[in-house]
C-alpha cells in the first residue's frame, strides 16, 4: 500500500515539475495498474475484522453515585437532574465544555450544575493552584465569578495573576483569600473530589455525568437526551 502511494506521489511530482511527453505517456499506461492495486489493498483492509474494544473502558450505561457534598453548585440545589463535571482549569477542552454546559443550563433552568476539581498536575502545573484559588474565592461567595475568569485566562494562571483575578472577581478580603488558598480545608476538598473521580472511573478531563450517567455525546442534543431520560425516570 505504501509503495503504491509513493508511486502516485512520484506521478504528481512529475506532472508538476516539467516531465517530458514520453514520461507522461508511460505514467498514463501504469496508472490503471497502480489504481487497481490500491483498490485491492483497500478491499483487504475493509475485509479485516474490526479491532476489539479497548479493555477496561468505563461502561457508558453505568450509573455512578455522585454526591454534591461541598462542591460548588449553580442552579437549584434541590434539582431532580444534576450535571456533575470533573474538570481542570488549565485544560482547553474543559474551557470548551464550560461554554457548552452554559448553553445547556440556559435551556434547562431547572437543572443544577455541580463542578468538581480534577487538576491533572502531571501535565498542567497551574491547574491545582487555580482550583485552590477558585475554592478560596468561593468561601467569600465569589466562586463562579472566579471560575469564569480562570477559564477566560487559562493560559495565564501564575500566582500573581491569580491574585489579580481574585480582585477582578470581587473577592472582598484578599488576605483571607490567600490564607484559604493554602488551607488544609481546601486541599482536603480537592483530594476528596479527586477520590470521587477515581471511584467514578474518571480518566481525563472534562468528564461529565447527568444524574450519574456519563455523557458520551458532548453536544446540546447529547445533553438533552440524557436530561430528558433522567426527567422521565423521575
Amino acid at each position: 500500500m505504501r509503495s503504491a502511494v509513493l508511486v502516485l506521489m512520484a506521478m504528481v511530482t512529475l506532472w508538476g515539475c516539467g516531465a517530458t511527453p514520453q514520461d507522461i505517456e508511460e505514467l498514463k499506461k501504469n496508472q490503471k495498474d497502480i489504481l487497481a492495486k490500491l483498490e485491492t489493498l483497500s478491499a483487504d483492509v475493509k475485509a479485516r475484522p474490526a479491532a476489539p474494544a479497548a479493555p477496561n473502558q468505563p461502561d457508558p450505561n453505568k450509573i455512578y453515585t455522585l454526591a454534591v457534598g461541598s462542591s460548588p453548585v449553580k442552579g437549584p440545589k434541590d434539582a431532580k437532574v444534576k450535571i456533575v463535571e470533573f474538570s481542570d482549569y488549565q485544560c482547553p477542552f474543559c474551557s470548551q465544555a464550560d461554554a457548552l454546559v452554559g448553553q445547556v443550563l440556559a435551556a434547562n433552568p431547572d437543572v443544577a450544575f455541580v463542578y468538581k476539581q480534577f487538576p491533572l498536575t502531571s501535565i498542567h502545573p497551574n491547574a491545582l493552584p487555580a482550583a485552590k484559588a477558585a475554592l478560596a474565592a468561593g468561601k467569600q461567595g465569589k466562586y463562579w465569578e472566579m471560575h469564569e475568569i480562570l477559564f477566560k485566562n487559562q493560559r495565564a494562571l501564575g500566582a500573581d495573576q491569580l491574585k489579580e483575578y481574585a480582585k477582578q472577581a470581587g473577592v472582598p478580603d484578599l488576605a483571607k483569600w490567600e490564607k484559604d488558598m493554602s488551607s488544609q480545608e481546601v486541599t482536603d476538598q480537592i483530594n476528596g473530589e479527586m477520590r470521587e473521580a477515581q471511584a467514578a472511573e474518571v480518566r481525563g478531563t472534562p468528564t461529565i455525568f447527568v444524574n450519574g450517567k456519563r455523557v458520551m455525546n458532548r453536544s446540546v442534543d447529547g445533553f438533552k437526551q440524557l436530561i430528558d431520560e433522567a426527567k422521565a425516570k423521575g
